[in-house]
């Protein structure tokens, strides 16, 4: 279900199910967000880079990620967004479940990033023999915020808004994130895990906050809880 949590007459802030797209695609048949927004604000349809696709929207979350997303509802104000956003200027938190326990407790992952040139449905980090297309600087901090038997939850805080990027950097350090399918090992597979109590119906990763300045100087933060997802236990 779409929460809608804050709304003016610039902006919207909504709360994304995992397994939503935002907007129509390769391969995505069903309804998606877009579809809902132009429902309930039909003005969007004149307002973006591209507004017959993406109506409204500013930044994107994966389709199996949930959590708090921005929607401009004007030309101006998605100008303005589009340039915070360019300019690093907008404070993200994402929480995310990995499989293991992670040496380091904090840290950063750094490095160019750009779309694979082994798997072209892959971004990819660059490192030693790993080659990407137009690859372009990536930063993200993390910290762990709890740890289970076989998993950590972590904060991230990704500094620059690269695809997939907190899951190519997570997976880069050999944690990725539970029940993503994409960046993973062989070993966290569906296939491998069927019929284990550690397989995961979604991909642990949630948008949980987001921050940054109207252009009179207010500031905003808004919050999304995190989901109640039911932690995998160790087989």
């Amino acid at each position: 279900m779409i929460k809608n949590i804050f709304q003016n007459e610039d902006f919207i802030i909504i709360e994304k199910p995992a397994g939503l797209a935002v907007h129509p695609g390769v391969n995505i048949s069903e309804p998606t967000l877009v579809d809902f927004l132009l429902e309930k604000f039909p003005e969007l349809k004149n307002v973006g880079d591209a507004p017959e696709v993406r109506p409204g929207i500013v930044h994107r979350l994966d389709q199996e990620t949930s959590g708090v997303m921005i929607v401009a509802r004007n030309q101006e104000t998605f100008l303005y967004l589009k340039d915070l956003f360019k300019n690093r200027k907008v404070e993200k938190k994402y929480l995310a479940l990995v499989y293991g326990r992670l040496k380091n407790k904090e840290g950063q992952i750094e490095g160019e990033m750009g779309r694979s040139r082994r798997d072209f449905r892959k971004q990819a980090l660059v490192r030693g023999k790993i080659n990407v297309r137009k690859e372009r600087y990536s930063l993200t901090y993390y910290k762990v915020k709890k740890e289970f038997d076989d998993y950590s939850l972590l904060e991230v805080f990704p500094k620059t808004g690269r695809m997939h990027q907190i899951r190519v950097h997570l997976h880069s350090i050999g944690h990725p994130i539970v029940g993503d399918k994409k960046y993973t090992f062989k070993k966290f597979l569906p296939h491998r895990q069927a019929g284990k109590k550690n397989s995961a119906a979604r991909m642990f990763l949630h948008a949980a906050e987001i921050s940054f300045s109207g252009p009179k100087g207010e500031k905003y933060i808004f919050e999304s809880q995190m989901p109640d997802w039911d932690i995998p236990k160790p087989a």
